[in-house]
């Protein structure tokens, strides 16, 4: 019997020192830690750079949509009234230019030159009476106040001649070169302006510049859209990465340009090759852990990116990430 008990005694003594040696080597085991993070894409806003009310939605949640599809469309009869008033603005402006290009019109220009006519007949008869006036003058016949009147009266019809010569000459020549130039930029305005009305009215056509994924939809018919308001969200899935928190003591294995592998539990088990593609700092609000005193020093905590090397079918946003990475030994 005693010999019994000392069989069992030492089985019992055997088993607690392989179970004290085993937590002893379990201590000392590589740990494997667990990094998690999650899914991001790339998401973009459509909007207008104008505010109107809501005229169609074409688009739901879910529905895939690509580049320069029409998304939504606005009402804007503000728009469309000074689309009219640019455009008639720009009509006369535009005539302007083309009358100044051509300068006067035929009937003005022989109307000049038969006032200038005129005037040269009138200074020609003036030239006469002068001499005759003169002639009687020297005689002693008539006074010299009547020899002044005729002079006076004859340099009168000279002048009279000299600005009908100018205006004839001044419509047969046309417009000046910088009347024709001002026509012309204010025509070119007139046509910029139309142009950016047009612009506008154009925003009421809203279009998708990127392919993707609809996920929001936050305003619907018949409401008012104010101008850069996001009325519908697109996430692109094909531009996705994953974002962890990264303690500071692990961040040597997330360098700029490593590589990594990870699972992602809501696809499968399968593993997926991630590159880091962005390291930066946290804000210091509960980034911060305190280490034990061999340490000496309280980790911060970094927000690393890491993109995908090939596509991931089924991958959402904010789906988990996981990384298991070996630990140095304790």
């Amino acid at each position: 019997m005693n010999k019994l008990i000392s069989f069992f005694s030492w089985i019992i003594i055997v088993v607690l020192l392989g179970l004290i040696i085993h937590s002893f080597w379990q201590a000392y085991q590589p740990q494997v830690q667990r990094l998690q993070g999650q899914i991001e894409a790339r998401q973009y806003n459509v909007s207008s750079k104008i505010p109107g009310r809501i005229d169609e939605i074409l688009v739901r949640k879910g529905d895939q949509v690509h580049k320069k599809q029409l998304i939504y469309t606005l009402l804007s009869p503000e728009l469309e009234a000074k689309l009219v008033e640019a455009k008639a603005i720009s009509a006369a402006a535009q005539d302007l230019a083309e009358e100044a290009v051509k300068g006067a019109r035929k009937q003005e220009v022989a109307a000049a030159k038969d006032n200038w006519q005129k005037a040269k007949a009138a200074a020609q008869l003036y030239e006469k009476t002068y001499q005759r006036v003169n002639n009687l003058y020297k005689q002693g016949v008539l006074s010299e106040q009547k020899k002044d009147e005729a002079h006076t009266q004859l340099q009168a019809a000279r002048y009279t001649q000299h600005a009908a010569l100018q205006l004839y000459q001044m419509a047969e020549e046309g417009t000046r070169e910088e009347t024709r130039k001002a026509a012309a930029d204010k025509a070119r305005a007139a046509e910029g302006a139309v142009a950016e009305v047009k612009a506008y009215t154009d925003e009421t056509q809203v279009v998708s510049w990127h392919d993707g994924e609809v996920t929001q939809v936050l305003l619907h018919k018949g409401e008012i859209a104010p101008a850069g308001f996001p009325v519908v969200t697109i996430m692109d899935m094909n531009d996705m990465w994953a974002v962890f928190h990264v303690r500071e003591d692990l961040l040597p294995h997330y360098q700029q340009g490593s590589e990594f592998s990870v699972t992602i539990p809501a696809i499968g088990k399968k593993v997926y090759q991630f590159k880091v593609s962005h390291v930066s700092v946290m804000g210091d609000y509960a980034t911060w852990r305190a280490t034990d005193s061999s340490k000496g020093f309280d980790m911060r905590t970094f927000e690393v990116e890491a993109e995908p090397l090939q596509a991931i079918e089924g991958a959402r946003v904010g789906m988990s990430v996981i990384v298991q990475q070996i630990s140095k030994q304790k």
